[in-house]
């Protein structure tokens, strides 16, 4: 029973964080002006990251743990649930149906397939970057990656540091 209260706490809190938008003002803050991007769909698309790199390392560090499908599905079940509340503002907002959640996934599924097609001992860092400025709509713009790198490490060391703390051994 204690164990399952534990559970929840680290879904809620992990949610918490991935839904979080302080590091996203920090990393938007941090492209140079000159840089062209849209901060607009530069935080929009650093939201999206942000979910889906926490999902992601939730799976990855809890790998070889007992309790990984028992935090991993509540995660997403709780963003799916957000999703849905911000998918119906948004389509009130702008008179047109969206499926954030979807929006959510096809991203998730876009940065592992890069992922998994990189060579062999590639840092995922080094794929999602680029990843990321695709995603924005800029290939190869240098600030659109390094946003992306630096979300992901940011997300990644916040997991990370947050299942340690919790008693995890990663």
């Amino acid at each position: 029973m204690e164990e399952k209260k534990h559970i929840e706490i680290w879904v809620e809190d992990l949610c918490n964080y991935a839904l979080d938008r302080e590091d996203i003002k920090w990393i938007a803050d941090a492209v140079p002006p000159g840089a062209g991007l849209d901060l607009n769909t530069l935080e929009y698309e650093l939201q999206l990251l942000k979910i889906v790199v926490v999902g992601w390392s939730i799976s990855y560090y809890l790998q070889d743990e007992p309790v990984k499908n028992e935090v991993v599905e509540p995660f997403w079940k709780n963003i799916h649930d957000v999703s849905g509340g911000l998918s119906q503002a948004t389509s009130l907002l702008i008179g047109k149906d969206i499926n954030y959640f979807e929006i959510i996934r096809s991203r998730l599924d876009r940065y592992v397939q890069a992922m998994a097609g990189a060579e062999q001992g590639t840092e995922p860092v080094m794929v999602v970057g680029p990843e990321f400025a695709g995603c924005l709509g800029e290939p190869g713009d240098l600030a659109a990656s390094m946003a992306g790198s630096r979300m992901f490490l940011t997300a990644t060391g916040g997991v990370k540091e947050y299942l340690q703390t919790a008693g995890f051994r990663i």
